[in-house]
Formats: C-alpha cells, sequence, structure tokens
C-alpha cells in the first residue's frame, strides 16, 4: 500500500485486509483461492496507487460509477462505468480516479493455485473495454463477503467466504461478452433443441433433419449449438445417449443388445466401442463395477 495520494478518507469507504496468520489456518480448501484484501471506494477523490513491483496478488477492479485510468506495465486504459479489470500479479501498475468525475470501486486482491488459469479466461474473454452488464445479484454477493470478513474469524466461515469469493470473480469473467450467448432468442432455441434430443435419445437423426425441425439452416444450427455447448449437434446427442445407457446399466437387467435399441443404436458393437472410447470401459464392464457398490 505504497505512494497513496489521497487527501481524505472516501465517505462510505470500506477495507478489510485479512491476516496471513488468519489465511494460513484455512488450510487446503482455500489453497485453489483465496482474498487478501477487499473493499469499496465510494465517490474517491483523490484515488491514486502505484506500484512499481506489483504485488505477488491479482487485483480485482469493478468501477460503478464515475471514471479513471489504469496503466499496467505501460499500457494506459480508461476505467468507465460498468466495466472491470484484473491486473496481473508482479506486474508494474497504477491507477487514479478522475479529478471531475471520480470512480466508486469495488475491488480485491486474490492468489490461490487456480487464479493464472483464471486470468488466461479473462484475457480470452473479455471485452475491449471490460464493459459488463450491471448486475445487482454481484454487488449483493460482494456485500455478503465482505460482511463475513468483517464479522466472522472462524475458519468455516473465512472457508466459505473465499468460496464465494471465487464464485464472485467467475460471475464476471464466465459471463463476459466474449462468451456469453448472442440473444435471449438464441439461448431459448438451443435450449429447444437440447431438449428436443432428450426426449428423441431412442431415435437417430442428420444435423439437416434437426435443422428443418426448427426451421434453420444445418450450418447456422451448428455454429450456434457449438458456442453454447462446445460440441457439434450430433456428438452432443450422442454423448446423451451414451449417459442414459448408464442409467439402464445401472438401474435396470436390460441386455447391452436392448440399451443399444434403447438409445436409437442399431449396432451393438458400434454401441460398445462408442460407450468404451467415453468412458474407458465397455458397458459391461461398467455395469459391473457399479454393482460392486
Amino acid at each position: 500500500m505504497e505512494n497513496s495520494k489521497i487527501k481524505e478518507g472516501f465517505l462510505g469507504q470500506k477495507m478489510i485486509v485479512l491476516p496471513d496468520s488468519i489465511r494460513k489456518e484455512l488450510h487446503t480448501i482455500c489453497e485453489s483461492f483465496y482474498i487478501t484484501d477487499i473493499g469499496f471506494y465510494p465517490n474517491a477523490q483523490h484515488h491514486y496507487r502505484s506500484r512499481k513491483k506489483g504485488i505477488k496478488e491479482y487485483i480485482f477492479i469493478y468501477c460503478i460509477e464515475g471514471k479513471g485510468n489504469l496503466k499496467v506495465d505501460g499500457q494506459l486504459i480508461h476505467v468507465l462505468p460498468n466495466t472491470y479489470h484484473i491486473i496481473h500479479r508482479n506486474t508494474p501498475h497504477e491507477y487514479n480516479s478522475d479529478k471531475n468525475d471520480p470512480w466508486s470501486i469495488y475491488w480485491m486482491h486474490f492468489g490461490g493455485n487456480l487464479t493464472d488459469n483464471l486470468y488466461k479466461r479473462y484475457m480470452e474473454h473479455r471485452s475491449n473495454n471490460g464493459s459488463i452488464a450491471f448486475e445487482r445479484s454481484k454487488i449483493n454477493l460482494f456485500n455478503e463477503i465482505f460482511h463475513m470478513y468483517k464479522t466472522e474469524y472462524t475458519v468455516p466461515k473465512l472457508e466459505y467466504s473465499n468460496i464465494l469469493g471465487l464464485n464472485f470473480i467467475s460471475s464476471f469473467v464466465y459471463t463476459s461478452k466474449g462468451i456469453a450467448t448472442d440473444s435471449t432468442s438464441h439461448t431459448n432455441m438451443i435450449n429447444s433443441v437440447i431438449d428436443f434430443l432428450m426426449s428423441n435419445l431412442d431415435k437417430t437423426f442428420k444435423s439437416s433433419e434437426i435443422a428443418k425441425q426448427f426451421n434453420c439452416s444445418p450450418s447456422y444450427l451448428f455454429n450456434l449449438f457449438k458456442k453454447r455447448t462446445g460440441y457439434s449437434l450430433i456428438h452432443f446427442f450422442n454423448l446423451k445417449k451414451i449417459q442414459k445407457a448408464c442409467e439402464y446399466l445401472k438401474y435396470t437387467d436390460l441386455s447391452i443388445k436392448e440399451i443399444s435399441y434403447k438409445v436409437g443404436i442399431q449396432d451393438p458393437l458400434y454401441f460398445s466401442r462408442t460407450f468404451k472410447k467415453n468412458f474407458g470401459v465397455s458397458p459391461k464392464e461398467y455395469r459391473k463395477t457399479q454393482q460392486e457398490f
């Protein structure tokens, strides 16, 4: 907390730093993600910070009002309302609130084993200026975490607050424009396609037949579906067939051949190969392992 240039405190500000001695009591549950500092600075006039070597934790800043500037490793970023930014650990940086329109920011310092990969996701999917739609639920979650850090030093409560902290950061990283679905209508359409597939696991379809069912081209549906689920339409359909087959293997006495037909695969040998490809064991071996418990 060096080189602070704050003329006065900010009315309504709140900040908590968790002592290392307490953090070390959290053990393995919080090795993946933990919060060291957390706070909210409203209307933060004269707020300035410069760290020539950075700090060992990542820094999260979420601006809800006003504006400011952030300079990271020599790159200048204009911070605007409804934008968020994450500063990489051990990276030189400085930031300041605008003199005429001072920002109001929620901020958090965090570390842990998975945070490097979390930062990679942030860099992959954030919009150019870090913009994100305002959601009251995010503020409520932040306040819940802050309240526990302020009032609770029992290990279970602090562990829980750090788990919520990961949820909080993830709610920004994983709802950025880069991975959000294009529109509500597209989301509803894919949900309808998934419902259709789940209701017809005993059947076989071509991509063109499914696309025709929803009055769109196969290529359009393929791209939309892949973006939403990460799988092609037919790959997803076959995966759900195999998952359904697991239920039959586990909870019924149907033969492998009967189960193959139940999930719309007319060739039991192909069914067995596909099952093993996905689960690493044959249907017969899978059933045997389930019966051992």
